[in-house]
């Protein structure tokens, strides 16, 4: 019994990250139409990010101080900058641009793009003739295809049951096209750009981690 708990454990606690991610996303749209910045709320998030990390990265990790070098400190700096201010800015213009729902899922593209760049960095093999490699670009083309769908096609709008909660209700009464959570075509494929592009940067972050862990594996 104890067995099976553990094993579930881990699966109950994606999940409720998945949660708050949803959670965080919606609250972003929120300040978004309310009219705060993207890049305020950027700032703000690392502030108190950089505050609690600072500690945790001297209370647990003191030692990693006698290994920094020119090199990790460049590591580092890439790390932030693809894996932290640009992604963030980028997902959170993406955001303002088209819906929670839409950035949820176009972030799903982060395995493919990784998979491509690590490809193009050497690191991974494409293997094609292995069922494994068939397997990986098979998986690509198909997460590829999906978020292109979701960007470009519009369909009917379904409405499994309806509710009288609607978080939006005050910015009904604006003008279309003056908004931030105006929606048309055009801001829509602006957003979807940016999304992919946030996607994109998240991908080569997690290359330039994976090189930089090599040399100085201290998580925090």
């Amino acid at each position: 019994m104890g067995n099976i708990f553990l094993s579930i454990k881990p699966a109950l606690l994606m999940v409720l990250v998945q949660i708050i991610f949803a959670g965080i996303n919606v609250m972003y749209k929120l300040a978004a139409n309310d009219g705060m910045s993207s890049r305020v709320i950027v700032a703000y998030r690392f502030m108190f990010a950089a505050v609690i990390m600072v500690l945790l990265a001297l209370i647990f990790e003191k030692e990693s101080l006698k290994k920094i070098s020119r090199k990790v400190l460049l590591q580092a700096f890439l790390c932030g900058l693809f894996g932290g201010s640009l992604v963030q800015n980028l997902y959170l213009e993406s955001l303002v641009h088209t819906s929670a729902t839409f950035v949820a899922a176009v972030v799903k593209l982060a395995p493919a793009f990784t998979f491509i760049l690590a490809i193009c960095f050497k690191m991974e093999k494409l293997a094609i003739i292995t069922n494994a490699g068939k397997a990986k670009v098979f998986g690509t083309l198909i997460g590829i295809g999906g978020a292109m769908v979701f960007t470009f096609y519009k369909g009917i709008d379904i409405n499994i049951w309806s509710t009288n909660v609607n978080l939006l209700k005050h910015h009904h009464h604006q003008e279309v096209g003056l908004g931030p959570s105006y929606h048309g075509t055009g801001h829509f494929a602006i957003g979807a750009v940016f999304g992919l592009l946030s996607c994109i940067s998240f991908s080569l972050w997690l290359i330039i981690q994976a090189k930089m862990n090599v040399g100085f594996p201290y998580l925090y």
